[in-house]
């Protein structure tokens, strides 16, 4: 499990994290809600370890997660960050190969290769495996850097905002394939998404942000209120549940269907 207590975040004078105390749960997928600005990127980071607490702690399974090794750490935690960083020209199955780094330090072994054909194969890419990444789509690519983060085969996956600029078939790829995770291997998975749509039929758990604070925590009936929503985003919510899930219909939610 993944706790924090009492953190706090400043960048300069200017507060970003308020004594933030939450747990995220072993096994299961857990939304990061809220406005921009809610503190939700940091909060993430800070679990990565890309960022360091002013104040407080970050735990993994109990340990003080500052004082884990850092190849140690990574190979029990992985992210994916909301804008990539790579402009090497690099072939998919070259790209997934970056996951394998806490183990071979970039010397592939036997291992490494079978761990990064299953994570190819687990999101369908070996059509994909010798296409370079500056000649795919959008949706493709942040396929690929999924897979990259999956074949370091780590307990918990960190993803910033992973939907960002997806068509609704490749959100729905990601977001089946986060789920499958789960439910499949056991994995815990920690993202920020803004879609509360996605997040109210895909996780298992939300926490809620609002102006660096948690605003509400829990399983998604707990959270995914009409009150709850309303006061998190500051819009008007009719909430549509049926036997395929939730619909949170924030654009139109009053009868006369005149604009909010």
């Amino acid at each position: 499990m993944i706790a924090l207590s009492n953190v706090h975040k400043s960048y300069g004078n200017t507060p970003v994290l308020n004594d933030v105390s939450v747990q995220f749960p072993s096994g299961k997928v857990t939304s990061l809600i809220g406005p921009n600005g809610a503190g939700k990127t940091t909060l993430l980071m800070l679990i990565a370890r890309l960022q360091t607490p002013s104040r407080g702690t970050v735990t993994l399974a109990g340990r003080d997660s500052a004082g884990i090794p850092v190849r140690e750490y990574a190979k029990q935690v992985a992210t994916l960050r909301q804008t990539q960083a790579f402009t090497l020209r690099l072939t998919v199955e070259e790209l997934v190969a970056f996951g394998r780094f806490p183990y071979s330090q970039g010397n592939l072994t036997a291992a490494d290769h079978e761990a990064i054909d299953q994570a190819m194969g687990f999101l369908a890419l070996q059509p994909l495996r010798a296409c370079y990444i500056d000649e795919l789509s959008g949706g493709q690519r942040q396929m690929a850097f999924l897979a990259m983060t999956i074949a370091q085969q780590t307990d918990y996956l960190l993803l910033d905002e992973p939907l960002n600029n997806l068509d609704m078939k490749h959100a729905v790829m990601i977001m089946g394939a986060l789920r499958r995770l789960c439910d499949e291997q056991g994995r815990t998975v920690i993202l920020v998404v803004h879609d509360i749509n996605f997040a109210a039929n895909y996780s298992d758990h939300i926490v809620a942000m609002k102006h660096g604070a948690v605003h509400s925590q829990g399983a998604v009936a707990q959270v995914v209120t009409e009150t709850c929503l309303r006061d998190l985003y500051e819009l008007d919510f009719e909430i549509l549940r049926s036997e395929r899930g939730f619909v949170c219909n924030y654009f139109n939610p009053s009868p006369s269907r005149e604009p909010i």
